[in-house]
Order: structure tokens, then sequence, then C-alpha cells
């Protein structure tokens, strides 16, 4: 499908910026300014960006412990997003989330997840909301994603959420993205079906589709028809996968021993969802090289920004502990 230049433009500099997101917490984990786990997106930013590009201010989506891309791909606030990771009071949910439960409800970001398989209930009760509001004026339902991977497509949740959807055909869609890894395992050895990770929504009879997840245009294409599906009054749900890759450990600090030799630097010179897309556009003159190199470097500033507002916000106080943690009817 094409896509006009402003919507390139605004593809690449949210791909970019989830880049240099990640590629700058990779630097600064390292200076023990921040606490807890964090899990790098790098290398699958066409997925959440191709996917998230579609969506409209009434859907909703679930993350992973992997969360930073998927929250910024729904418009989450950067530097919001970057003061919670450093326990920020003004961080998004003040500083009590931090890297893998950052949410944002007004934004229909409904949170990261720690815990592997979480995310699909979730998103199939959003879904059921969706469901009873009913379509809007053009007839379409809105919708629900739960993003998930090769490790969640191996939990008793996520089997219990497709089933559900399934049977109360919940405008619900789950996004598997495989980056074959299920923490340090290979996903060869740890999804136990004869074909993909696909096949078993096939056996909760959903419709499902595949796209490489490196190809921020097949990602796009492949999403504006599962989407018309799912947003159709009655269909119920999908499943999608995306073929990707990490280029960083399962967390920070992960050393890796498990990767063949060669194998990092092979997959950033020939599966990079962003030199795929400069190749592309570049190559069809529907965008310059100066024009993503611009980006590229207001990408950097909003980064340096956020981290130098992230240095200096409020931390929360003793007596902020019990806030926003029980909720009163």
């Amino acid at each position: 499908m094409q896509l006009n230049r402003e919507a390139l433009t605004r593809a690449y500099r949210q791909m970019k910026l989830i880049r240099e997101f990640e590629e700058r917490l990779h630097e600064e984990i390292q200076t023990g300014e921040i606490a807890g786990f964090t899990h790098l997106y790098c290398g699958q930013e066409a997925v959440a960006v191709g996917v998230c590009e579609h969506l409209t201010p009434r859907d909703k989506i679930v993350s992973t412990h992997r969360g930073h891309g998927h929250c910024l791909a729904k418009g989450c606030d950067v530097n919001g997003m970057m003061k919670e990771i450093w326990g920020s009071q003004d961080g998004l949910c003040n500083g009590k989330g931090g890297s893998m439960h950052i949410a944002d409800l007004d934004k229909g970001m409904l949170g990261a997840n720690g815990i592997v398989g979480a995310g699909a209930p979730i998103a199939v009760g959003a879904a059921l909301s969706n469901k009873i509001d009913g379509p809007d004026e053009d007839g379409k339902l809105a919708i629900s994603i739960a993003f998930s991977g090769d490790g969640a497509c191996n939990q008793g949740t996520t089997f219990e959420a497709m089933n559900l959807a399934a049977v109360t055909k919940a405008p619900a869609i789950f996004v598997f993205e495989n980056n074959h890894y299920s923490e340090h395992t290979g996903d060869a050895y740890a999804v136990g079906t004869s074909k993909d990770i696909a096949s078993r929504a096939e056996a909760f009879g959903m419709k499902v589709w595949r796209a490489d997840g490196t190809d921020f245009f097949a990602v796009y294409d492949c999403m504006r028809e599962v989407l018309d599906y799912v947003r159709t009054p009655g269909n119920g749900p999908a499943a999608v996968e995306f073929d990707t890759e990490r280029f960083f450990g399962h967390f920070e600090g992960d050393p890796q021993r498990y990767r063949g030799e060669g194998e990092l630097d092979r997959l950033r010179a020939t599966r990079d969802c962003i030199k795929k897309f400069r190749e592309s556009v570049t190559g069809a003159k529907l965008l310059s090289d100066e024009d993503l190199d611009t980006i590229d470097a207001d990408a950097l500033d909003a980064i340096e920004t956020a981290v130098q507002e992230a240095r200096k916000a409020p931390r929360p106080q003793p007596e902020n502990v019990l806030d926003n943690v029980y909720i009163s009817y």
C-alpha cells in the first residue's frame, strides 16, 4: 500500500525515536541511575509502529515486559516515559511502574506487564468492552491488541484468553512477535508446534496472518487486512505472527551466550527494520537521505532532552507510597 510523504515521515520518526530511546537506555543502565530490570525493543520497531499507525484513540493495546516500543508507538509521551523509567514522581505512573509497568490509559495503552502471558486476558476484557460499546458511525468496532511473543504463546493464560475471545467473538487481535528466543531458549526447541506460533491460534478457529516483522511495509499492509476483519461486527478475534529480531539480550545484563558466533552482527546487517525502511523509501525516491538524516537528528535531540529532564525530575516521597496503589469506588 502506497503511503504519502507525511505518513512515511511519521512512521520513520516513530521507529527512529524508539530505536534511540532504547539505545540510550542501553548506555544509561550501566551508570546505575536506573533501578530494576529493563528489556529493550531494538530491532522490533517495525512491528510496534506498523501496527499502531493504524489505531485510533478508541483502540486499546496491552504490552509485555519489553514494552517501550509499544508505548511510544501508541503515543505515550517520551519525556513522561523516561521520567517513569528513572523513577520520578512526574513519570507516567508517578514513578511506581518503572520500565516493565508503564501505562497511559488516556492513550489507550493499558500497560506493559512483567508477567509473561498476563496481557492477553486484559486485552480480551477490553475487547469485550469494545463489543458492548458497539460500532462507530461507520459500522466499525474499536479493537484491543495483546502484544506477546514466543514465550507467552506457551502460557495457559494466553490459551484461555484466545479461547474466551473466540467463544465471545471479542474484537481482539493477538499479535505474536517472534524474535526467536523465549528468554534464553530458541523457539525451535521451546515452541512445540509443527508449524509456527500462529497455528496455535488456528486451533481456536481464528483467522490468522503471518508477515515479515523486519519490513515496516509488510507489517503495515498485513495489519490493515487484520483490522478490517476484526473491526467488522460478528467476525470475532484474529491473530498475526511477525517474524522479527531483537538486537540486545532478553534483559540488560544478559550475556547472550546462547547466540551463535557472529549472529548479532549478521542480524544487524541484514535484518534491521530501520535500514530496510531507509533503503526502500530512498530507492523509490519517496524520501531523501537528507530528509531521514534530519529526523535522525531530531530523534537524538528528543532523547537527550528526555534524559536530562528525567535526571532532574523529583523522586517520590515516603508519604506518596500508597498513592494510586489501591482503587476506591
